[in-house]
């Protein structure tokens, strides 16, 4: 807390500056060069950083929600990730307004930092059911994140959740899915999708699975969104030349675009 926060605390005396710790929050930006575009870089990740926050927060409200049973109350939290997915996504469009002249003059400032390295994205994947226990090496020195990752790695994804719930509403999902390894990536199930077929062949009996399927399906769909333009916007600015931080650049970035969260919720429209 800043000393001009701390006494506006102390004074009982709540402004709006304090409220939202404005004096904190408008000092953390360092450019390291003295270009006037590494300004808006600074800005826009820090931006992504705080709505991937908010994101974990209402995943975290809407995972207990699911686990549960209580499925209509869950809708809203869901539902409001995918919102803030597709403001993520059109911030893009803002970050594209720089040229790779832009970028190129303060790149080399960047050092080994990348986007790839960002805790708060990976947890996000994790508890979406994208694992992968190797991103757990790049937080090592940061005590706090790496349990906060490795938490959300062990424990049951969204889909997991939602997964068991078609269970308890009496379709015949495996023991081998119900109980499988958690930490590992989730494997496509016949059982699984013959479920989801089920539940949209009779949306009315089966309306609450059915929604929070759509639901499910809409968080998937912003995530690939967001991954498409990030696709565009670096291969605008930098073309093909390796990202910083080590990563392959473009190259891996289009691999990601193959991922599903939920992939019998995609397979299922085939069957339909």
């Amino acid at each position: 807390m800043t000393k001009s926060t701390d006494t506006d605390a102390q004074s009982g005396r709540i402004t709006y500056s304090s409220y939202l710790g404005l004096d904190t929050l408008l000092a953390s930006q360092h450019p390291l060069s003295d270009r006037h575009d590494e300004m808006l870089f600074v800005v826009i990740h820090q931006t992504k950083e705080l709505w991937l926050k908010q994101i974990i927060h209402e995943l975290q409200l809407a995972q207990g929600m699911v686990r549960e049973g209580a499925l209509v109350p869950a809708y809203k939290s869901l539902a409001r990730v995918s919102r803030i997915q597709s403001v993520m996504t059109q911030s893009w469009d803002i970050l594209a307004t720089m040229t790779p002249s832009d970028y190129t003059s303060f790149r080399s400032y960047l050092g080994t930092s990348s986007g790839f390295q960002s805790a708060q994205f990976r947890e996000v994947e994790y508890r979406l059911g994208l694992k992968d226990g190797s991103f757990l090496s790049f937080h090592a020195e940061k005590p706090e994140a790496l349990a906060a990752l490795q938490d959300a790695l062990n424990a049951p994804s969204l889909y997991d959740d939602a997964i068991r719930q078609l269970a308890n509403a009496g379709f015949a999902i495996p023991d081998s899915v119900l109980n499988r390894d958690v930490t590992q990536p989730y494997e496509p199930s016949q059982a699984v999708e013959d479920a989801w077929v089920e539940v949209y062949r009779d949306t009315d009996r089966w309306w609450e699975l059915y929604q929070l399927a759509e639901k499910l399906v809409d968080l998937d769909d912003a995530l690939l969104t967001w991954r498409h333009k990030h696709v565009l916007t670096v291969q605008r600015i930098i073309g093909g030349k390796p990202g910083t931080g080590g990563t392959a650049g473009v190259s891996y970035l289009q691999k990601t675009l193959e991922r599903r969260c939920f992939p019998e919720l995609w397979t299922v429209r085939t069957k339909l």
